[in-house]
């Protein structure tokens, strides 16, 4: 993103902590290009007092008030089950152009495809950025990920939405203050919009997903990264989103991997008839998942615990550590060292054994 980008973010009466993922991450990672959300709902509140985080950047009830701000963009900070485009969105995104306004979103609705807006940004010289459009060209998954020297490490979880990205996030910012050259590959459109640079593979055909992970894992490789940390999508037991698992999975080829977890979140999103097994059984789930391809061991457990007290979190980060007998915390939360050190023991046994690209 542009460093003079000034958001006005579209969260329509969805601005929560689970349910506006793309508005809540470009206000956790980029706050300053955030210069108010529209969601009507929540009016004349505060980031802070929804999110927990985010400080005064102040919610507004409508497009005017929100352009009183003094945005140069919309932001489209919620998916719809499906990514489509409701109807009643369009007047705020022909207002936002009209106003000179570029347009950034992250549905499965292309922007970019809308005669109506194409025209739009046509005739108030704006763009319309679509974070979700993948390239044309994308190959078929070879495993030439075995050929890449840093070390591999892709976040999974339990269900869809609990933590994935900003795992990875907090882990590459804490891995780079330890002075540790790592690159964090986005492979969602909210990573795309946090990191600039990606491919969001829920949008790729089904035979190319593998193909997508495999390039990006060998683009971030160019920059000379020690470690590369994957964005994860999905869960493997999501009756809707597995695919896209088993394709990151398949095509990043990961060396270890972090299990993502919700202490709260006993079953899966929107399908309450899939209980969330035990982390045990489905760490064991996903190694067994990789073991073909390669040996991936999961090596730490990254929790969500932004619904619990303190106490609870504790709790339950060290219920998580017994039961798996890995590292584990909330690296939002608390400190992300039990999951750094777990990472770097990894990474050195493993450029001690001469391993290379194995």
């Amino acid at each position: 993103m542009a460093a003079s980008i000034r958001f006005l973010v579209l969260a329509d009466g969805l601005f929560a902590p689970r349910t506006s993922k793309t508005a809540n991450s470009c206000i956790r990672y980029a706050p300053e290009k955030v210069v108010a959300v529209l969601d009507p709902t929540k009016a004349g509140r505060r980031v802070q007092e929804i999110l927990g985080f985010g400080g005064e950047i102040p919610i507004v009830g409508s497009f005017d008030e929100g352009f009183a701000f003094a945005p140069n963009a919309l932001l489209v900070g919620i998916a719809p089950q499906g990514g489509r485009l409701p109807d009643s969105w369009r007047s705020v995104i022909r207002a936002a152009m009209s106003h000179g306004m570029d347009v950034w979103s992250g549905l499965h609705t292309f922007l970019s495809d809308d005669p109506e807006f194409v025209a739009l940004a046509g005739e108030h010289g704006v763009t319309l950025h679509d974070l979700r459009k993948p390239p044309r060209d994308l190959p078929v998954a070879t495993g030439r990920v075995r050929e890449v020297n840093a070390t591999v490490i892709l976040t999974v979880g339990v269900d869809c939405n609990i933590g994935k990205m900003t795992a990875q996030l907090q882990l590459r910012d804490a891995l780079r203050e330890r002075g540790v050259k790592v690159a964090f590959v986005p492979t969602g459109q909210t990573g795309i919009l946090v990191e600039g640079w990606g491919i969001s593979v829920d949008a790729v055909i089904a035979d190319f997903i593998a193909g997508a992970a495999e390039r990006l894992v060998l683009e971030a490789a160019e920059t000379d990264a020690d470690i590369i940390l994957v964005e994860g999508q999905g869960s493997l037991i999501h009756p809707g989103y597995s695919g896209v698992t088993y394709g990151l999975m398949h095509g990043s080829l990961p060396h270890a991997m972090i299990m993502c977890g919700q202490p709260s979140r006993t079953e899966i999103t929107n399908n309450a008839w899939v209980a969330i097994p035990p982390l045990s059984e489905l760490i064991r789930m996903h190694e067994q998942v990789l073991a073909p391809l390669r040996a991936s061991p999961v090596i730490g457990v990254s929790l969500n615990t932004f619904d619990l007290s303190d106490a609870d979190a504790q709790a339950a980060i060290e219920l998580a550590s017994r039961d798996t007998g890995l590292a584990a915390t909330d690296p939002v939360r608390f400190d992300a060292v039990p999951l750094i050190d777990a990472i770097l023991a990894f990474h050195g046994a493993r450029m001690s054994e001469g391993v290379g690209a194995a």
